[in-house]
C-alpha cells in the first residue's frame, strides 16, 4: 500500500494543469512517467469509490488536495477530519443502499411472480428447480452445497459451481437468508433463492462485488447434511456468504 503522502502528491501532479472553473484538458500520456501519474490517479479513484463523489464535488476535493500538499492553511479543523470523513462515508453508503433497495424491489417482485415461487415471512423468495427426497437440515447442521450467486442484473458475484468444488459450512455461520431458506430444502434438491438485503448483507454490502442494499439470487443444490459436533470449527470456504461480511 502506498504511503498517503505519495497518494496525495500524485493527486496534486494529476491536477496540476487543472483550471479552477472548467474541465481540465486531456492529459498527455507519451512517457512512462506520465502514464504512471495517470495510473496513480486511477488508483486513488478506486480507493475513494465508496464515497461516490460527483463531478460537481471534484473542485472541492481538488482544493483539499492542493492545500494539503502545498502546506496551505486548511479550511477545516484538522481535529475534526476523521469524524467528518466517517460521517460522510456513512451517509453515502446509506444513500447507495436506499437507491439499490428501491431498484431491487421490482426484481424481487419478478422473482416472486415466477411459477412455483413462494415468499417467506422474512422476505426471501424460494422456488424448487428439482425436488429433493431426503431430510432437511437443522439450524446448526453442516451442509455441503453447490451454489451460483448472481446480482439482479444477472452478473455472477460468487459461484462454487464455477470453482468446481462444493462449499461446506454450518448453517448458523452464514447470512440469515441461507440459515432460514436451507432448512426448508430437502437433500438432493435444487432450488432458486432470492434474498433481500435485509437478510443478506444489509446496508453495508460486501464491496466490491456486493453493493450496499443489494438483493441476491442463488441457485442452490443441497448435496449433504452433517450434524455439527460440539466444538467443531466452521469450515466455510472462500466465497461462502458469511454472517458478517469480510
Amino acid at each position: 500500500m502506498l504511503p498517503s503522502r505519495w497518494l496525495a502528491a500524485s493527486i496534486a501532479l494529476a491536477l496540476a494543469a487543472c483550471g479552477p472553473a472548467s474541465k481540465p484538458p486531456e492529459p498527455t500520456l507519451e512517457t512512462d512517467d506520465q502514464r504512471a501519474v495517470y495510473a496513480l490517479g486511477l488508483l486513488i479513484a478506486q480507493r475513494i469509490e465508496s464515497f461516490s463523489l460527483s463531478e460537481s464535488e471534484l473542485p472541492t476535493f481538488e482544493a483539499g488536495v492542493r492545500d494539503g500538499v502545498l502546506g496551505a492553511d486548511t479550511k477545516v479543523d484538522k481535529a475534526t477530519v476523521d469524524g467528518l470523513i466517517q460521517n460522510f462515508a456513512n451517509a453515502r453508503v446509506l444513500q447507495k443502499a436506499q437507491t439499490e433497495k428501491a431498484a431491487s424491489a421490482t426484481y424481487l417482485a419478478q422473482m416472486a411472480a415466477e411459477p412455483g415461487a413462494t415468499t417467506a415471512p422474512t422476505g426471501y423468495v424460494i422456488r424448487t428447480l428439482t425436488e429433493g427426497t431426503g431430510a432437511s437440515p437443522g439450524p446448526t447442521d453442516i451442509v455441503k452445497v453447490h451454489y451460483h450467486g448472481t446480482l439482479r442484473d444477472g452478473s455472477v458475484f460468487d459461484s462454487s459451481v464455477d470453482r468446481g468444488t462444493p462449499a461446506e459450512f454450518p448453517l448458523n455461520r452464514v447470512i440469515p437468508c441461507w440459515t432460514q431458506s436451507l432448512q426448508t430444502m430437502k437433500l438432493g434438491g435444487k432450488y432458486k433463492v432470492t434474498c433481500p438485503s435485509e437478510i443478506a448483507y444489509g446496508d453495508r454490502g460486501s464491496p466490491p462485488s456486493i453493493q450496499p442494499g443489494a438483493t441476491l439470487s442463488f441457485d442452490v443444490e443441497l448435496i449433504e447434511i452433517k450434524p455439527q459436533t460440539d466444538g467443531a470449527a466452521p469450515t466455510s470456504p472462500h466465497g461462502a456468504p458469511p454472517e458478517t461480511p469480510k
